[in-house]
């Protein structure tokens, strides 16, 4: 099954997207076949820089492209919605800097899209009282 960035964004809730991306891995497997120089060229490329700030301005730096999901904290990574393989990189397939399968992520959106278990996944709710959001206030 191929998943696209315009499938992803008619997906209303951040729950729905992360389930959307999931790839079900194994913290032990090996990303580019143990081929680890590969991913370093390619994520130091200037072509790979370039479309990472495409990316970063389309998403508006929103964590899963979801615009009351901004990332403020560390850096804003791009992820492949479709996962590149090392043939990917050294063939430079059409698939590692199209627009369509790279979306904004942050670090620990990107760990539960690649590890996480999706179906323990809660959203968090935090009740609300008079004054909450001003502590001096009783």
């Amino acid at each position: 099954m191929t998943k696209s960035y315009h499938e992803l964004i008619f997906l209303p809730t951040f729950n729905e997207r992360l389930k959307y991306l999931a790839t079900k891995q194994r913290v032990s497997d090996l990303t580019f076949n143990g081929n680890r120089y590969l991913n370093q060229a390619l994520y130091n490329s200037h072509e790979w820089k370039k479309i990472r700030r495409r990316v970063i301005i389309r998403d508006l730096g929103c964590d899963l492209a979801l615009p009351d999901y901004p990332i403020t904290s560390g850096k804003i990574l791009i992820h492949h919605i479709n996962p590149i393989t090392a043939e990917d990189v050294l063939n430079h397939t059409e698939k590692v800097f199209d627009m369509d399968n790279l979306v904004c992520v942050s670090f620990d959106t990107h760990q539960l899209i690649h590890y996480g278990v999706m179906d323990k996944l809660e959203p968090v709710v935090t009740e609300r009282k008079p004054n909450d959001t001003c502590p001096w206030k009783e």
